[in-house]
């Protein structure tokens, strides 16, 4: 729970505030911008809720928050909001909100799916959200990005029987996935296309489905440069697979950038090769 003594400076007046407890994850910026920016090295309600769609934003990002570090004054509409999770986006693609410390507050998403509904990382251990997701039908596939965002997979995995899928060469976070992607071609699995994307981990990989790329820690949207952005500085296994990585993603046609951390985006097609070939030109490649 978030501690009022150690609100931090930034936040504007009223209810809501954020502690010195927080990570910098970006969580509830991405649920709710309205009503947090990013502070120095923290984030800050920039805005307090008035209209109750705003309370409700507000209220998802402090359930989601991996620290507890989001608080207000008030609890009340908290056991209404967390039956919104997961929380849809479009076309059948939801956020499942409630990150986990044990990934850096990561987001991870739901695939509603005619063959089997689809995990992409996963949230923290919710019994709220493991019944919200049993009543759209459950799971037949975790698919882990990467080694980092595993969290509570093996949770969601068991409690439906669900195949986790992750790269051999970031299998050592989950030795007991059921599926272990070989090597760096895309593979497709009816509806969707796994796509190995070495660089941030050996083993990162994206997963493209209909328009919608979720790229774990591969890419992201950046509010302050208005543009896709990767990162050298967060980059654990090589920068130059990484950046070749990016380059493959021009092979592919999609509109959303769905990451772990990071902003999420949705631009046309057109725009986002754009935006890849210029950051790819930024670092000479």
């Amino acid at each position: 729970m978030a501690d009022i003594k150690k609100r931090l400076p930034c936040n504007v007046p009223g209810d809501f505030f954020v502690d010195a407890s927080c990570i910098d994850c970006d969580i509830c910026t991405e649920i709710a911008p309205a009503i947090f920016g990013k502070g120095k090295d923290s984030a800050c309600v920039i805005k307090q809720p008035k209209a109750k769609e705003e309370e409700e934003k507000a209220l998802m990002a402090l359930l989601s928050c991996p620290v507890g570090a989001i608080g207000t004054r008030s609890k009340e509409g908290v056991r209404e909001v967390i039956k919104k999770f997961p929380a849809k986006i479009e076309d059948g693609v939801y956020r499942c909100g409630l990150s986990s410390k044990k990934s850096y507050g990561a987001m991870s998403y739901f695939i509603l799916h005619p063959d089997g509904n689809w995990m992409i990382d996963s949230p923290r251990e919710n019994a709220h959200l493991l019944k919200n997701i049993a009543s759209l039908g459950g799971l037949k596939y975790i698919f882990l990005t990467h080694e980092d965002d595993v969290a509570d997979a093996e949770f969601y995995a068991k409690a439906f029987n669900a195949q986790v899928i992750i790269h051999e060469r970031d299998a050592h976070a989950y030795p007991k996935a059921d599926i272990k992607v070989s090597g760096d071609d895309p593979t497709n699995m009816g509806d969707f296309t796994i796509i190995p994307t070495p660089g941030h981990t050996a083993g990162h990989m994206v997963l493209l489905y209909k328009n919608f790329l979720f790229t774990g820690d591969h890419l992201w949207y950046s509010p302050e440069r208005k543009r896709l952005w990767a990162s050298e500085e967060y980059c654990w296994y090589s920068w130059s697979h990484q950046l070749k990585s990016i380059k493959r993603l021009l092979d592919f046609r999609f509109e959303w950038v769905l990451p772990g951390h990071g902003r999420s985006i949705k631009m046309s097609h057109k725009e986002i090769k754009r935006q890849i070939k210029e950051l790819l030109l930024m670092y000479n490649f």
